[in-house]
């Protein structure tokens, strides 16, 4: 269960890691529902090119196709981000404790510092 979720959290994050991918999910975050042609117009890419980006998005669950006719409609899928985001959120709680205690253990030193330059 853990591999699976790793594994899943890696492609997540490779998902992410493409400014493109990233561009889709946030123009389907402001248009919930797209086209294919429509959420490819913008793109400075082929159409083949978008449609592989789509399949990566796909393929890990941050998007969801469906088809109506002849058009295929995309959409985020609800929820995909959870795992990633509780993986951030563990990993802002220990950091922003550790750089707390950095931060107090600073102040500290510095003015340990100034009592002694006195």
């Amino acid at each position: 269960m853990v591999k699976c979720s790793e594994s899943r959290l890696d492609g997540i994050f490779s998902a992410l890691s493409d400014p493109t991918r990233r561009a889709i999910l946030a123009r389907l975050e402001k248009e919930p529902r797209l086209s294919i042609s429509a959420l490819a117009q913008p793109f400075a890419v082929t159409l083949p090119a978008v449609l592989k980006h789509l399949d990566i998005l796909a393929d890990i669950g941050l998007i969801r196709r469906s088809k109506s006719g002849r058009t295929v409609w995309v959409q985020i899928e609800p929820g995909s981000l959870k795992l990633a985001m509780d993986w951030l959120e563990r990993h802002r709680l220990f950091w922003s404790t550790s750089l707390d205690r950095l931060a107090s253990y600073a102040e500290a030193k510095e003015r340990e510092e100034e009592g002694n330059r006195k």
